[in-house]
This record gives C-alpha cells, sequence and structure tokens, in this order.
C-alpha cells in the first residue's frame, strides 16, 4: 500500500468520533437558560427577602410601638404593644365622624405571602420537571446520538468508497454508481428523519412548555396586582389608632378609648414589596419572550446537518406551524451543543464550503471526505 493510501486511512480513522460515554445522560440539560435564570431570580428573591425581615423582626424583637399614658406601668405598656399587635385593627372616623375600622392583618401576614409566592413561583418548574422533562430526556439522548452516529456513518462511508475505488478497473463507473446512489437517496438515515417527522406531529412537550410559561406569568402577574392592592390600602399607614378597651379592661375609666400606635417594620416591608413587584414586573417580557420564540423554527441547527447525505429534513418538513415538539426539542439540542460532538465539525465542514471557490464541489461531509482522501483526481464535477 502506497503512502499517500496510508496517510488517507489514518485521516478517515482520525475523523470518526469517540464512542460516547455514559456521562452524556447525566449532564444533559432539561431547562433552557432563561427558564433557568426565571426559577432562580423568581423562587430565590422571595426567600431571601422574607429570610431578611424574619431576621429583623428576631433581632429587634416587637415589631409595634404604642404610646401608652404615662400612668401606666411597664407591664401595663407591653400588655398595650401585644394587644394592638395581635388586634392589628385601626380605629378612625369618616368624612361624616362616625367610627370606622379597618384591619391591618395585610402586613402581619405579609412575610408568609412572600413564602407563598415562591412556593407558587415554584410550581412551573415541578410541572415541566415531572410532566416533560423525562421524555425529553429520552428524546434529546437518542437524538443526539443518532446524529453522531449519522456523522461516523458518513465517515466510514467514505472509507468504504475508498477501497471500492481503489479495486474498481474503471473509475468513471464507480462514480456513476456514487452519482446514481445519492439520487435514489441510498445514503438517507431513515430511523432519525422518520423520528423527527413523527415529533414534529407531537403537540405534548409544547404544551407543556407553554402552560409552564402561562402559569409563571399568571402568578407574577398576581403577586404584582396583590403587591399594589397592599401599596393602595395597607403600605402607606405606617401610623394607627389602637383600641384597647375590650374584655376586662371595657369598663376602666382610666384607660383612653384609642392609642396610637407606630409600625417599627412598616418601611423594611415597604423597601421588600417595592423589590419583588419592579423585579417581577421585569420578568414579564422575558417569559413572553420565551413563549413567543416557539413561533418561528430555529433552523441554525439543522440546516448544518443537511451536510450530511440525503438528510433534508430541514428543506422538506420545516414548512408547516413550528407550534410542535421538534420545535421544542430543536432548542433544547442548541442547549445541549456542548454534547453535539459532530455540531462542530460539521460547522467546521459548512465554513470550509463558503469559503471554497468551487462550491459544488462540496455538497455533503462525504465530498470533503472524498476530497480529503484523494479521489478529487477522479470525481466528476456536478
Amino acid at each position: 500500500m502506497s503512502l499517500s493510501h496510508t496517510a488517507a486511512e489514518y485521516m478517515l480513522s482520525d475523523a470518526l468520533l469517540p464512542d460516547p460515554s455514559s456521562s452524556r445522560a447525566k449532564g444533559l440539560r432539561l431547562e433552557l437558560p432563561s427558564d433557568r435564570l426565571l426559577k432562580f431570580v423568581t423562587v430565590g428573591l422571595p426567600l431571601c427577602l422574607v429570610s431578611l425581615a424574619f431576621a429583623r423582626e428576631f433581632s429587634t424583637g416587637s415589631q409595634i410601638s404604642c404610646f401608652s399614658p404615662t400612668n401606666f406601668t411597664g407591664k401595663q405598656s407591653a400588655y398595650t404593644d401585644t394587644a394592638c399587635w395581635d388586634s392589628l385593627i385601626h380605629h378612625g372616623f369618616d368624612a361624616e365622624g362616625r367610627a370606622v375600622t379597618k384591619s391591618l392583618w395585610a402586613l402581619k401576614v405579609f412575610p408568609y405571602s412572600l413564602l407563598v409566592v415562591a412556593v407558587l413561583m415554584y410550581l412551573p418548574y415541578l410541572l415541566w420537571r415531572y410532566a416533560a422533562a423525562p421524555a425529553l430526556h429520552c428524546d434529546l439522548l437518542f437524538i443526539i446520538d443518532e446524529l453522531d452516529k449519522s456523522y461516523n456513518r458518513s465517515v466510514r462511508l467514505v472509507q468504504h468508497m475508498k477501497k471500492v475505488q481503489q479495486a474498481s478497473a474503471e473509475p468513471e463507473r464507480f462514480w456513476e454508481e456514487y452519482e446514481r446512489a445519492r439520487r435514489e437517496r441510498y445514503f438517507e438515515f431513515p430511523l432519525l428523519e422518520r423520528y423527527l417527522s413523527c415529533k414534529q406531529h407531537a403537540h405534548a412537550l409544547v404544551f407543556i412548555y407553554i402552560l409552564r410559561n402561562l402559569l409563571l406569568l399568571l402568578f407574577l402577574a398576581a403577586t404584582c396586582l396583590y403587591l399594589v392592592f397592599l401599596h393602595l390600602n395597607i403600605f402607606f399607614q405606617d401610623e394607627f389608632s389602637c383600641s384597647i378597651k375590650t374584655g376586662l379592661l371595657e369598663a376602666e375609666p382610666h384607660i383612653p378609648s384609642l392609642i396610637p400606635c407606630k409600625l417599627v417594620f412598616f418601611s423594611v416591608f415597604q423597601l421588600i414589596s417595592l423589590s419583588v413587584g419592579s423585579v417581577y414586573v421585569l420578568l414579564i417580557p422575558v417569559v413572553i419572550y420565551n413563549a413567543l420564540q416557539l413561533c418561528q423554527w430555529d433552523k441554525g441547527l439543522l440546516s448544518v446537518y443537511e451536510m450530511l447525505p440525503a438528510f433534508d429534513l430541514l428543506s422538506r418538513r420545516m414548512l408547516t406551524c413550528p407550534l410542535n415538539d421538534l420545535n421544542v426539542i430543536l432548542l433544547f439540542l442548541r442547549a445541549n451543543i456542548s454534547k453535539l460532538t459532530s455540531f462542530s465539525r460539521l460547522n467546521a465542514v459548512s465554513a470550509l464550503r463558503e469559503a471554497t471557490a468551487n462550491k459544488e464541489d462540496i455538497d455533503t461531509v462525504i465530498d470533503f471526505m472524498t476530497l480529503l482522501a484523494g479521489l478529487e483526481t477522479t470525481k466528476p464535477k456536478h
């Protein structure tokens, strides 16, 4: 065997991808980067602020300060603070002088309501994790494995072509057989293409993904409306009048009817609510963008794989509505591009085709490999 044939054989063997390791299945990303950011912010922000609010409560003690009469003892003043904090009802008068009451209990449960908000924001993630992630993991693992195998099949096909061409007594007849095989699609990958075509007619993943974003959008809007309600009704009243003339103290003449009180934590709760509300308002466009990105095909990835022989799923089938499972899978393939070893090599071949003077000489990765293997001297021009 000549030196050139040996060099071509080694070159083709090096072009093969290594067998995938078992860590590929463990390292697949089943969340888009934007979804991961949304989960971190929407769940982590209220939990962080609630922890700060509870830390202040435990460190400063009482969250209310009432101005008791001067003749009250220390125990009576402590009782006044406790009674007013337990009731948290403002006693006032309307424009006509009638007595009215207003409950301020929303301030008392505000830290716990943020905990409920954090739990609600985690529910869309749980929906995706248990309803869609297992099926998506299987789909990604199979498609990534088949795409890499398709690349290896193309390289092995060139190895076989090289041996057949060397043993052939009529090179021109060999290339005629090769062109006929390309026209009759002998080099296609029916399992992978049919699997992707079936995913184009499935809608389970896209339904769950849109439902996840709609739930997240609903919870964000509901939280913002809840915070607006608190600000309009409660968060502008840090002072209120409390009545302790109830029960055994109702008939005591030396106890005033109303005692002025001030909420110590009021400014902290205002800051927390404004922080959560402003961040959630900024996240609403991000959620809308995540849902709208399914309205168009992500053609960049599979267009590179059209370098494989007879792999034209993009040009033949991607003409329907993009709201299907295939488009969701393409988005997650883009997020797991580091696991797709063949993508970088095909991308390089595609870039080389664009930079080549005679672009018609390189239609597929097989054409590129035949050029590298030194078969271009006998290959006919297209």
